[in-house]
């Protein structure tokens, strides 16, 4: 009884070692296949842009395909929760911007909990956002539309792509520090509630600069201001909220990766590097400049996974306050 016990427990340990060192040989050997990124929302916004710009470094710095796949919904809810669900093997990952830190606090079915079911890769880039108006609105400064919409309480109506979602919580934001009520108005798409505001059936938005830029330059949209901490270089007379009257104000848009959650820190810290490492390339930060989108990698996986839980924590106290309901 006693050897056939240790038969046993010798045919476990072989078997474990063997497992350990297929793993083993499965991390160092990664990647072996195609890769894949889940960016859930529709192509052309800045996700998907900036998600494929990363594919399109990380499959020649791996010699590996790196797939992009869009898969778009209300709060981006069901391409999260994919890859939420995927095996923690490196070739699955997830593309996405700030909403993903808001769905969890103001959806009945997001189905995810964005610091205890991912492995936090790093950010790839920042988008400051405008606050604009439609030419319409008699005011030119901040100030002027708070004083505005003082006189008219709950009757300035915020356009935006839907609860959640990077306006709409940035005007949440605004509205907390200026003390005014606006009027939310959603839109299934940022490119529609855009397009809203220029035809004047809307006369707020706050909107990356990348995808107002023209507008504002055409003359169809009026900045008032800009979220970030210094102005653009691509619209130098446009404030900053801070030199509005409101120190210390910043609403940028996040962009970053991130693996399921169990992802070996080997493949994570092989990942972080080489995102770094396509960040170094001059032209490629000009590119993205030229747009108002600075291409950034968080300085170690760790640091990223702080900055998650800061803004989860920052965005569900706007939640509250602002009594935004789950839907």
């Amino acid at each position: 009884m006693k050897f056939k016990l240790s038969l046993s427990v010798a045919a476990l340990l072989a078997a474990a070692l063997c497992a350990a060192q297929a793993f083993g040989q499965a991390v160092s050997d990664y990647p072996s296949k195609a890769i894949r990124i889940i960016v859930p929302v529709a192509p052309g916004g800045n996700v998907d842009i900036v998600a494929r710009t990363v594919a399109a470094e990380l499959a020649k710095s791996m010699g590996q395909p790196v797939i992009v796949e869009n898969r778009p919904s209300a709060a981006s809810i069901v391409g999260t929760q994919i890859v939420a669900k995927a095996a923690p093997d490196g070739y699955t990952l997830l593309a996405h911007s700030s909403t993903f830190f808001t769905a969890p606090t103001i959806s009945a079915n997001a189905g995810y909990d964005p610091v205890r079911d991912f492995a936090p890769i790093t950010l790839t880039c920042k988008a400051p956002m405008f606050m604009e108006v439609h030419p319409s609105v008699p005011a030119r400064t901040v100030a002027e539309f708070v004083a505005l919409a003082k006189a008219k309480p709950g009757e300035m109506t915020n356009a935006n792509s839907g609860n959640g979602s990077t306006g709409h919580m940035a005007g949440e934001v605004f509205a907390s520090r200026a003390g005014v009520k606006l009027l939310n108005v959603f839109y299934k798409g940022s490119a529609q509630a855009v397009i809203d505001v220029i035809g004047g059936q809307a006369m707020l938005m706050f909107d990356q600069i990348s995808t107002s830029g023209p507008y504002v330059k055409g003359g169809k949209l009026r900045a008032l201001a800009v979220t970030s901490l210094q102005r653009s270089p691509l619209f130098p007379d446009v404030p900053t909220m801070a030199e509005s009257g409101y120190p210390g104000y910043e609403d940028v848009t996040l962009n970053f990766l991130l693996a399921p959650a169990g992802t070996p820190k080997e493949i994570i810290a092989k990942l972080h590097a080489e995102v770094a490492k396509a960040y170094r390339q001059p032209e490629l930060i000009k590119r993205f400049a030229e747009r108002s989108i600075e291409l950034v990698a968080s300085p170690s996986p760790e640091a990223f996974g702080e900055t998650i839980k800061s803004e989860v924590a920052r965005l569900s106290k706007v939640a509250r306050d602002a009594g935004i309901k789950a839907e």
